[in-house]
């Protein structure tokens, strides 16, 4: 699905062709699949509407409006059967039922960066909250919405939850300014706390590896550190230092060359196709020599947010690889063995990296760099694809889809469709 302006397009994936056209009563900002792809929320905060379409019944249509209480974000609930809506200065989420058209209020949810998740089987929901200046955190049951657990937490402000792929664990963390990682069990007891030291900026990013075994913590003094499922204890962390010195570690270089072809044989001015290829420049990887001097940028110290530690983390689908990047070296994602816990490859890029993804199916990670190109690796080596078409199409986003035979590229204002053949065994 995608949006242009007030109308919302659905197309076939493996043709691109139209399915339904939809036009929405005002510019969208915001759609969302629900979890069995029958429905598509359309969020259109300005006017604080939320629109809902049918694949199934083209003509059956909801219109939410939140009123004068105004809508700063939507999103479905697990079941795909429920719409929670927050409304402006975060006074409350309301819950919207569209099987049954009851609505239910959660009071006081807390404006920070990940306020509301469920757990992978959707039976839970938990959401954060900010009452009487202290943090709290409440378990719902997704089935009736009752209030399962309702508890305090020992922060200062808390930033983010996160729940373990089984269900069994809520992580919640603080600001960047208390490095504290807390880890609650499903009935509100506190299982753990880790803190790794007390006054830098603490916790940039954190992750859950599919199978639960490992929590990644990226931190601001650009190191991860990982946490194991038993004691809750640091087994390792990986650095991020600016040379890669290790003999074991593969350094794959992006180059950039120009095409060579013999212009004597070629009118002028020459064919449209061939004036294409002169001018553009193909890209490659290239094994470089360790030690290798990646490229470091210093923070800017009196600033905001500054550009520094480990900002993105992700697991492979199969728990063997963790990609992580440290946005003081924008142009390199470093990939760890998690059986080794080891640093097993660096991809050096010409550009900074805007988005990294894997294959939801097996261990084959997609990142892009703001260039007309999508890059991917595998344990099998990596490769640079070029994007066909005319104009300059540069990729900012891509999302896989969840088979893993092809993934969306976005630009700014256009979208195009990779299909990756699949291997015959």
């Amino acid at each position: 699905a995608s949006c242009v302006q007030h109308r919302l397009v659905v197309r076939d994936v493996s043709s691109l062709q139209v399915r339904q056209l939809y036009t929405c009563l005002d510019q969208i900002q915001y759609i969302e699949w629900s979890s069995d792809s029958l429905f598509i929320l359309c969020a259109m905060y300005k006017r604080g509407i939320v629109q809902v379409w049918s694949l199934e019944q083209p003509d059956w249509h909801c219109k939410i409006d939140e009123g004068s209480a105004g809508l700063v974000a939507s999103c479905w609930s697990a079941d795909g059967r429920h719409i929670l809506n927050t409304t402006e200065f975060h006074l409350r989420i309301t819950v919207w039922s569209l099987c049954t058209k009851s609505v239910s209020y959660i009071k006081y949810p807390k404006a920070c960066q990940q306020g509301v998740v469920f757990t992978k089987d959707g039976r839970y929901m938990a959401v954060a909250e900010r009452r009487d200046c202290k943090d709290f955190i409440s378990i719902f049951v997704c089935s009736n919405w009752q209030l399962l657990r309702h508890f305090d937490t020992e922060t200062q402000d808390l930033f983010g939850i996160e729940w373990a792929p089984n269900g069994c664990v809520l992580a919640a963390w603080d600001s960047c300014l208390e490095y504290k990682l807390l880890l609650y069990s499903l009935d509100g007891r506190l299982l753990s706390s880790y803190r790794a030291y007390q006054w830098p900026l603490g916790i940039k990013s954190v992750a859950w590896s599919p199978s639960s075994q490992f929590l990644a913590i990226g931190s601001f003094d650009e190191k991860v550190r990982i946490l194991n499922h038993v004691t809750w204890k640091k087994i390792t962390e990986f650095e991020h230092p600016a040379t890669v010195a290790s003999k074991k570690t593969i350094v794959y270089k992006e180059v950039e060359k120009s095409p060579s072809v013999e212009t004597e044989k070629f009118s002028f001015p020459p064919p449209r196709e061939l004036a294409n290829s002169l001018f553009s420049t193909q890209s490659k990887y290239e094994i470089s020599q360790v030690p290798v001097s990646l490229q470091y940028i210093k923070p800017v110290a009196d600033k905001a947010n500054p550009k520094m530690g480990v900002g993105m983390l992700a697991f492979s689908a199969d728990n063997c690889f963790l990609a992580t990047k440290n946005d003081s070296i924008p142009n390199a994602v470093w990939i760890w063995d998690m059986r080794k816990l080891k640093l097993l490859v660096v991809l050096e890029q010409l550009c900074p990296v805007q988005c990294v993804q894997w294959d939801p199916r097996q261990p084959r990670l997609a990142l892009c760099t703001g260039s007309s190109r999508v890059f991917l690796w595998s344990p099998a080596g990596c490769v640079a694809v070029q994007v066909p078409g005319e104009g300059d199409f540069q990729i900012v986003s891509l999302s896989w889809h969840s088979s893993g035979d092809s993934m969306v590229l976005l630009s700014k204002d256009n979208f195009c469709v990779c299909y990756l053949e699949r291997e015959e065994v």
